[in-house]
């Protein structure tokens, strides 16, 4: 009667087959579950991986440093440039949709100075602009429009520079950097145009992060903008110690 009424847990377990169900029934009993037999990952593995912090992203290892480059643009609108596309419905006015393609050629006639891109102290040729642009909204109580412009300025062996952004015919805008090659490789920043005459004379004011120094050969102290400024004769000229290494024309 004694050995009747005994526990299960407290009865003698007669092989190691019954031995290993009564632990198995154990673990349920205490635990509230039932864990496979082979399996290595319990529930304490299971919460560190999904509380575990994120391994930190790595740091940006490009120079931060604000560099700025001063670029002046003369445009006498020859050279069929820039070309102005009517491509909305209304044709007698500047309208959504509008392309405006342009390359600015510093080419040089003696008797017809053309579009040119010079330094900012006006006395070194660099190359050329090039792009196109998107009337978003023409603004006639301001006499101008707004275009969504995406272009490049070359300059020479040195490379090259984009630029996307708002480009406002009637006052300053700014334009993001979105990159470059040569020693402006890894660029970013902005740069500002001011309109000095639109569509003739542009001042640009680059804003320039993530690259090393620029060379000594595109720095300068800039001339104020004003309608009346003009390149030297000899950077009009593009004399060789008055242009970049092989300007891009």
């Amino acid at each position: 009667m004694a050995a009747a009424l005994r526990s299960p847990a407290s009865a003698k377990v007669s092989s190691p087959a019954a031995a290993s169900k009564v632990r198995q029934a154990s673990r349920v009993a205490v635990g509230g579950f039932r864990q496979h037999p082979r399996s290595r990952v319990g529930p304490v593995a299971v919460r560190a991986s999904l509380f575990s912090p994120k391994p930190a992203a790595a740091k940006d290892a490009r120079p931060t440093k604000v560099q700025e480059l001063y670029v002046y643009e003369m445009n006498e609108r020859d050279r069929e440039s820039p070309a102005y596309l009517r491509l909305s419905a209304k044709q007698t006015e500047n309208a959504l949709g509008d392309l405006v393609p342009f390359t600015n050629k510093p080419l040089f006639l003696p008797t017809h100075p053309c579009t040119q891109v010079y330094n900012g102290s006006l006395d070194k040729r660099l190359g050329i602009t090039a792009g196109i642009c998107v009337l978003i909204q023409h603004v006639p109580d301001r006499n101008g429009d707004r275009y969504e412009a995406i272009y490049s300025f070359y300059f020479g062996d040195y490379g090259h520079i984009s630029v996307q952004g708002a480009y406002l015919t009637y006052e300053e805008s700014y334009l993001a950097v979105t990159g470059g090659s040569g020693v402006f490789e890894g660029a970013y920043g902005q740069v500002k145009l001011h309109q000095i005459v639109f569509p003739f004379k542009i001042f640009y004011t680059f804003y320039l992060r993530g690259i090393p120094d620029l060379p000594r050969d595109l720095l300068c102290t800039p001339v104020p903008p004003s309608p009346t400024v003009e390149p030297t004769p000899a950077a009009r000229a593009a004399e060789p110690h008055a242009c970049v290494n092989n300007y891009t024309n």
